[in-house]
């Protein structure tokens, strides 16, 4: 099985080399020319239509196992059973450009250093959607924050600032008006003292057209900010109709979704108009439950396919 070979090589991002070695011997294999870079594959490159995904995981949570109709294992729909679905239709034949990036979990290196070898107009970012498509993905803020208060004895609170209610209080204010996470947060001690500092990460999920509001928001918080990430949201048009073509030519009718996370189509949305779309469930991604149904592997190859012919 495809989807066992690729989830039984370890591929955390940062260490993919031998995945992409795999990948790249495999593709050669099947008659592709291959442009490699330290960040990425590209085969079929002179194409308008390119199909994409990531070589890396997170972190080993799970090894591979089967189950009935279901792949587990860290990384099978996160994204290898996409990855799994690109190569097969390869192996039967494809049309149009593929890409294979490196480091999507972390840095995103690898789709940002891709944009200047590619002059094609759509890309597929094939990502965990359940197979519908996401025709509409949101933009993030990924922001470290260090709020400071005024230290006292703890059973005299009026007499101090508490940073660690200074952090929640600001979360509260802008969970109002945005979805926003607390990644993770970090203050105070056991000795009894109003704490004095707190730092934080904050996460938003913005809507298309949100990032600047949410941007002057987070300027005016009493706190130090350190802006990790902020890239807006957009649709996608041309792409997002060439997916559902073939999708209907393999007999599926489209269903639409939003992305509601980062992905590598962020970084591609600067010079071209890009849609996520593949097999699995998000929800399931980055945990000890990841899991695909190896029948939407199938079905994404007969899509990758019917790509062929609706580009003729």
């Amino acid at each position: 099985m495809l989807l066992k070979k690729l989830a039984e090589i370890e591929s955390p991002s940062g260490k993919e080399k031998e995945l992409k070695e795999f990948v790249r011997n495999y593709l050669e294999e099947h008659g592709y020319a291959v442009v490699e870079n330290e960040l990425f594959l590209l085969a079929n490159r002179k194409s308008d239509l390119l199909v994409s995904t990531h070589l890396d995981t997170v972190k080993t949570k799970a090894k591979f196992r089967i189950e009935g109709n279901y792949a587990f294992g860290t990384g099978v729909a996160d994204a290898k059973a996409s990855l799994a679905a690109i190569l097969e239709a390869a192996r039967k034949g494809v049309d149009y450009s593929l890409a294979f990036f490196c480091e999507e979990e972390e840095t995103g290196r690898g789709s940002k250093a891709f944009l200047d070898y590619w002059d094609g107009k759509y890309a597929i970012v094939m990502e965990p959607t359940n197979l519908k498509i996401a025709s509409k993905h949101l933009g993030c803020i990924e922001a470290d924050l260090v709020f400071r208060g005024i230290p006292c004895h703890a059973s005299m609170p009026e007499f101090g600032v508490n940073a660690i209610e200074k952090a929640l209080l600001a979360y509260l204010n802008l969970s109002k008006k945005f979805k926003v996470s607390i990644l993770r947060i970090d203050g105070g001690s056991y000795e009894y003292v109003i704490p004095d500092k707190c730092s934080a990460r904050f996460d938003f999920l913005l809507e298309p057209g949100e990032l600047q509001i949410a941007m002057e928001e987070l300027k005016n918080l009493d706190a130090e900010i350190n802006i990790i990430e902020a890239v807006d949201g957009f649709y996608s048009k041309k792409s997002a109709e060439i997916l559902a073509r073939a999708m209907e030519l393999s007999g599926i009718t489209p269903e639409y979704t939003t992305m509601p996370s980062w992905t590598d189509a962020c970084n591609l949305a600067k010079k071209f108009d890009v849609v996520v779309w593949g097999p699995g469930e998000l929800r399931y991604c980055h945990t000890e439950w990841e899991k695909i149904d190896l029948k939407q592997i199938e079905t994404a190859v007969k899509v990758l396919q019917r790509l062929n012919d609706v580009l003729q």
